[in-house]
C-alpha cells in the first residue's frame, strides 16, 4: 500500500490524538496520561516539524518537534516525539517519520534534537541509536507517573547541517 509523509493539518487532530492516546495506555510513552487539547498541543510545537504518515488515506503514525525551552540561546534545540498506532509497529513507520522529521527540523534550523525515553521502551530507544541520537545520561527517578518514580534515558543527535558538520 501507498505511503506518504506530509505536514499535520488540523482535519489531522482526531486521528493524531487516536494514536497519541494508544501510545500513552502502554505506560511507556510519556509522564503523560491524557491527550492534550488541539490549541496546547499545537502551541508546544513548530508547525513545520509536525508531520503525519498516510497509508491508504488513514494516518497510522505522526511525530513532532517541540521547543525545549522560550530562552533564545536554545531556539534551535527540540525534543522529538514519534508515535505509531499499535496495529502497524513494526513496520518501519516510526523509522520512516524519524528520518523525514529530521529533515524538516533541519530545514527549520534546528541544531539538537532530544528525546527522553523510559528505558524499558527498547523499540524507541533502538529508533533513535539508529538515527543517529546518543545516550547523553540516565535520569533518574526525574518524575512520577501513577504514583511511581521513573528514570528516562536522555537521548541526542546533533545535525550535521546546522552547524556541527
Amino acid at each position: 500500500m501507498h505511503r506518504i509523509i506530509r505536514t499535520f493539518e488540523t482535519a489531522d487532530w482526531p486521528a493524531v490524538k487516536r494514536i497519541y492516546e494508544a501510545g500513552l495506555a502502554t505506560g511507556l510513552a510519556s509522564f503523560e496520561t491524557e491527550a492534550p487539547s488541539y490549541e496546547k498541543w499545537a502551541d508546544q510545537t513548530d508547525s513545520a516539524c509536525r508531520l503525519v504518515l498516510e497509508e491508504g488515506q488513514q494516518i497510522i503514525g505522526w511525530c513532532k518537534v517541540s521547543a525545549v525551552s522560550s530562552r533564545q540561546v536554545y531556539k534551535g534545540v527540540g525534543e522529538v516525539s514519534v508515535y505509531v498506532d499499535p496495529a502497524h509497529k513494526g513496520k518501519g513507520i516510526g523509522m520512516a517519520l524519524l528520518q523525514a522529521l529530521i529533515c524538516a527540523s533541519e530545514a527549520q534550523g534546528f541544531w539538537t534534537l532530544q528525546a527522553s525515553i523510559f528505558p524499558e521502551n527498547h523499540a524507541s530507544l533502538q529508533l533513535h541509536l539508529k538515527n543517529g541520537f546518543r545516550e547523553v545520561g540516565r535520569r533518574e527517578r526525574i518524575g512520577q507517573r501513577a504514583g511511581v518514580w521513573r528514570d528516562t534515558i536522555l537521548l541526542e543527535r546533533r545535525s550535521q547541517v546546522n552547524g556541527w558538520a
